[in-house]
């Protein structure tokens, strides 16, 4: 595919406007210059600030945190948050921005510290079992895997679902194999 400059697109893009699939082709510097250019090595902060720029359509001048006070309109401009709160108050826009750059998922999956693993096989405290919560949640949060894992599948996101299957591996060893 040819960028509108008639340079070998790199970049592809495709937005969905009033139902309509709209692709878009760029070379990186035309990427660069409408700010959807590739940041590989970009701190986390200037990358969510891109996404809102890319993203966002004109928003309310007042919407802000109750709690610290910062304006939409400012965490736009610097791509940080003033407190925890932020993400109940501006939650309509950052929800479509996390899913995007995080491809889909909308809650953190983490891993679980090789020691507290180790000792939970060995009989060790129950230390785990609080970090984990109870046997419900974890069914819960098993199921919610297996269901990314089957669209990551889907959308051929190959290399998160090869996590996601990992994951989903030590959270059935930790249930003692009962999926």
């Amino acid at each position: 595919m040819l960028c509108e400059c008639g340079r070998e697109a790199t970049i592809h893009e495709t937005v969905i406007i009033n139902g309509k699939a709209i692709e878009k082709h760029l070379c990186e510097e035309c990427a660069g210059k409408s700010g959807l250019g590739a940041q590989v090595h970009a701190p986390l902060h200037e990358l969510v600030s891109s996404f809102v720029k890319a993203i966002s359509p004109a928003e309310p001048a007042q919407l802000s945190c109750s709690v610290c006070g910062l304006t939409y309109a400012k965490f736009k401009q610097t791509g940080l948050l003033g407190c925890a709160h932020c993400y109940a108050a501006f939650e309509e826009k950052l929800g479509p921005l996390i899913e995007r750059a995080h491809e889909g998922a909308t809650h953190h999956v983490g891993k679980i510290p090789r020691r507290a693993l180790e000792r939970s096989r060995q009989g060790g405290p129950g230390r785990l079992e609080s970090l984990l919560g109870s046997a419900e949640e974890r069914r819960v949060r098993l199921e919610a895997l297996q269901r990314q894992l089957h669209e990551a599948v889907q959308a051929e996101h190959y290399e998160q679902a090869a996590s996601l299957r990992d994951e989903i591996r030590k959270l059935d060893e930790l249930n003692g194999g009962e999926t």
